[in-house]
């Protein structure tokens, strides 16, 4: 695979799981979870991959690239009217945007400060945690947190900031956190996942280089 033709491969790769988790968000999985959550996690594999294959400066045009994908699909969503009004709000269109773009841009940096030759898994390990763990923060806080209100005063939220025991078992909290909870525990598992994927493209990719020289 050429190098542009790699480029364009990971930019569909973000556009599709963009697209896709936009759409699986729509789909509840029990009480906590939406398919999304199972998808959307592989932007941080796309991310590494890029960074480690083609630099930091091409790993943050894919997620640029990726990010106006999510605001276009979120601005259909606002007209996009279902039962209880539009499919996404411009709270939610904001804490999407602004947790994809934060997390990924620091998944980047974070690469790089971790990346090492001989101990291959701590860059995509390190980075993804972290970067994930922002993305679930920004994302829960902003779309459902009474304190963020002010950015779409008409939109209630209070089912979201009503108390319950945390994952159905733990103290009261507001069942917005469980959400976000849910939500990072199945990201984490699917870091450790990416890291199979992850080695066997990189030895992949460094194979077919070394047989053409």
């Amino acid at each position: 695979m050429t190098f542009r033709a790699g480029i364009y491969l990971a930019v569909l790769s973000m556009a599709a799981i963009v697209i896709l988790s936009n759409i699986l968000v729509h789909f509840l999985l029990g009480e906590w979870l939406t398919y999304a959550a199972f998808t959307y996690p592989f932007a941080f594999l796309i991310t590494d991959l890029s960074n480690r294959l083609y630099g930091s400066k091409v790993a943050r045009l894919i997620v640029l690239i990726g990010f106006f994908t999510g605001i276009l699909g979120s601005l259909i969503g606002t007209q996009i009217y279902g039962e209880f009004g539009p499919l996404v709000t411009l709270r939610v269109a904001i804490a999407s945007g602004a947790a994809f773009l934060l997390s990924q841009l620091l998944d980047i940096k974070l690469f790089s400060l971790f990346f090492s030759k001989t101990q291959w898994w701590r860059a995509p390990l390190f980075s993804s945690i972290i970067g994930g763990s922002i993305d679930t923060l920004l994302f829960f806080s902003v779309a459902f947190d009474s304190n963020f209100s002010f950015l779409e005063p008409s939109n209630d939220v209070s089912w979201a900031n009503t108390t319950s025991p945390l994952l159905g078992w733990g103290p009261e909290v507001p069942f917005w956190l469980s959400l976000s909870v849910a939500d990072f525990i199945i990201k984490l598992g699917i870091v450790f996942v990416s890291l199979v994927p992850f080695r066997l493209i990189l030895n992949k990719v460094v194979y077919t280089e070394n047989v053409k020289v």
